[in-house]
């Protein structure tokens, strides 16, 4: 197994960030083009807690080489299964998201958490990442260990991606959401 881990402060407030991440694979993200539907499975708000629990069902399509294809079977189109908590006492967000397509061979679980900054509370919020990446390709280790670290190489660059998509999808949601509580207060 081989771990790939990333944080990064987003200058936007939690309350922009936990509402904007609903937003994460909206049209306005071109990172996240790859991105071809998002289904919600399940939302639940705990009564006691407060907390919202979310599964959803991420397609996508992937740009898989075509000899992958012809040794595993398939296609370029995935699938991954996300369960996300929001607390709005605690002000955190955590999402865990595992793949469903090549998980007999290539086991991705991933970890978001968004929280605010203890910096700056009102004005950013800490996002970290983790992904633990598990190649099952029996018992040839080195070919195991290959593939994680192409894995963790990868998932490092599509992450980094994200993170700007993201950015996007923040700095237009700030101007579209502004934009709109300032017509509301001019109407009362």
């Amino acid at each position: 197994m081989k771990v790939f881990s990333s944080t990064c402060t987003f200058d936007y407030s939690w309350d922009e960030v936990s509402t904007a991440n609903w937003r994460k694979y909206c049209p306005w993200n071109d990172k996240a083009t790859h991105v071809v539907g998002v289904d919600t499975l399940s939302r639940t708000v705990d009564p006691k807690t407060g907390i919202l629990r979310t599964e959803r069902l991420i397609t996508c399509d992937q740009s898989v080489p075509q000899w992958v294809i012809s040794l595993f079977g398939g296609s370029p189109t995935s699938h991954v299964y996300e369960v996300s908590y929001v607390d709005p006492v605690s002000k955190k967000v955590t999402m865990c998201s595992t793949n469903l397509t090549w998980s007999n061979v290539l086991n991705v679980r991933e970890t978001v958490v968004y929280r605010p900054s203890p910096l700056s509370p009102n004005a950013t919020t800490e996002f970290t990442q983790e992904a633990q990446i598990t190649a099952l390709c029996g018992g040839w280790q080195k070919i195991k260990n290959k593939v994680e670290e192409a894995s963790v190489e990868r998932f490092r660059e599509n992450a980094k991606r994200g993170r700007e998509g993201f950015e996007t999808v923040l700095e237009m949601s700030r101007r579209v959401f502004g934009e709109q509580r300032d017509l509301e207060k001019q109407l009362q």
